[in-house]
C-alpha cells in the first residue's frame, strides 16, 4: 500500500517550494559583462607584472629559438639578483639596435584588436622596440674573445658554448670589453647573424644593455607544438667562471 504524504504542520504556505523565476537577459549580460571584465583584468596583471608572450621575427638565435617561435618570459626575473649569464632575455631596444622596417598600415579596427589582444595577453608581442639576446656577461664581467683555443673567454676563463648553432663561431671578430655594473653583455647564438652587443661597441652606450631595459627571462617556448616545453638552462656553461676581479 502506497504510503500516504501529508503536508507538515510546521512548513509554509508557500509549500510546496515555488520555482525560482528565470533570470532576465539584461541580468545575464550584466553578470556575464562581470566576468569578462574580471578575467581581463587578471589577464592584464598577469602580462603586467608576472608573464608575457612574445613571438621572435629574426633568426639571430637559431637554433635556440626560430623564426616564428611563440615564447613566454618571466617578468620577474628583470633584476641584477635574477639575471645570470647564460640567460636568454627579453629587452627593449637601448637605442638604435633595431633598424625600422617598412611595414603596411593595418586597418582601424585590426588595430585595435591588435591592441586589445597583446593587452590582455592573448596575442604575442611583436618584438617592436624589443630584442631577444643570451646573456653573456653581467656587471663586473670582462668578456672577450677568441682566446688561443678559438672560444670566449669570461675573466679569463674559456668556455664552451653547446647552445650555438652548429658549426657557428663563437665570435666572426675579436673583441674585449668589461662590462658596466647595472648592464650586461649580450650576444645572439646565431652568432655570424645576429647583430648583438658586438655590433653596438662604437656608439653610445659601447654595445652594453641596462638591466632596467629587460624584460624578463625566456622560460617557455609554446608555439608551434612540435617545439612546445621550457628552455634548456645554460648554467653549467658558466660554473666554472670565476667572479670578476675587484
Amino acid at each position: 500500500m502506497e504510503e500516504a504524504h501529508s503536508v507538515p504542520e510546521d512548513m509554509p504556505p508557500s509549500y510546496p517550494p515555488q520555482r525560482k523565476p528565470k533570470q532576465s537577459l539584461p541580468a545575464f549580460l550584466g553578470e556575464m559583462a562581470v566576468v569578462i571584465a574580471a578575467a581581463l583584468l587578471i589577464s592584464v596583471l598577469v602580462k603586467t607584472f608576472l608573464l608575457q608572450a612574445f613571438y621572435i621575427p629574426s633568426p639571430s638565435m637559431t637554433h635556440t629559438l626560430e623564426v616564428g617561435d611563440r615564447i613566454i618570459v618571466n617578468k620577474l626575473a628583470n633584476s641584477p639578483e635574477e639575471i645570470h649569464r647564460g640567460d636568454v632575455v627579453v629587452f627593449v631596444d637601448p637605442g638604435g639596435w633595431l633598424r625600422q622596417r617598412p611595414e603596411s598600415e593595418p586597418s582601424q579596427p585590426m588595430k585595435v584588436l591588435t591592441t586589445i589582444g597583446e593587452t590582455v595577453g592573448i596575442i604575442p608581442k611583436n618584438s617592436g622596440h624589443h630584442l631577444v639576446k643570451r646573456v653573456i656577461g653581467v656587471g663586473g664581467d670582462q668578456v672577450s674573445c677568441c682566446g688561443d683555443d678559438g672560444r670566449l673567454q669570461i675573466n679569463g676563463e674559456p668556455i664552451s658554448e653547446p647552445y650555438l648553432r652548429e658549426g657557428g663561431p663563437p665570435s666572426t671578430f675579436e673583441f674585449e670589453v668589461t662590462v658596466p655594473e647595472g648592464h650586461v653583455w649580450v650576444m645572439g647564438d646565431n652568432r655570424s647573424n645576429s647583430e648583438d652587443s658586438r655590433a653596438h661597441m662604437g656608439e653610445p652606450g659601447g654595445g652594453f644593455v641596462p638591466v632596467d631595459n629587460i624584460e624578463g627571462r625566456v622560460t617557455l617556448i609554446m608555439l608551434p607544438l612540435d617545439r612546445f616545453g621550457p628552455l634548456d638552462s645554460a648554467e653549467d656553461t658558466f660554473t666554472k667562471v670565476p667572479d670578476p676581479s675587484p
